[in-house]
């Protein structure tokens, strides 16, 4: 995985560069045979006013994944690096949750029995009147 990082009004960029990369390392390891590449962009939103305002985007494309966008927002860079890794790795593992599960492939070993179990008591809750 090739890791892009670009910052705009930060000080110190050389550490949080480091601790960016190492984070989304350790996020997306699992997918990475699926993940080409990771961008990162840090920018100090209000400038030298201080506040919550250091933004991270996050950008990740791959083989069955597409490009994926995550958005964070926290007072100090590190912060909004752990927070946005966080995010965009739940987030690329339900994309690709979903595009196994979409292609037929069956996220149970049962057969579809749960979802007939579940159907049968929508069905017995209907008939009730407990659901419309």
């Amino acid at each position: 995985m090739r890791v892009q990082f670009a910052s705009q009004g930060l000080a110190g960029v050389d550490h949080v560069r480091a601790h960016a990369v190492h984070r989304l390392h350790f996020a997306l390891a699992r997918f990475a045979h699926r993940v080409i590449r990771a961008r990162v962009r840090l920018v100090d939103v209000n400038g030298p006013r201080g506040g919550v305002d250091i933004q991270c985007r996050i950008q990740v494309s791959g083989t069955g994944i597409g490009t994926v966008v995550v958005t964070g927002v926290a007072a100090n860079p590190y912060t909004a690096i752990d927070r946005t890794a966080k995010r965009i790795q739940r987030l690329v593992a339900r994309v690709l949750d979903y595009r196994i599960n979409r292609r037929g492939r069956s996220a149970r070993s049962d057969g579809g029995a749960a979802r007939a179990g579940r159907d049968a008591a929508r069905a017995v809750l209907r008939s009730e009147g407990y659901l419309v």
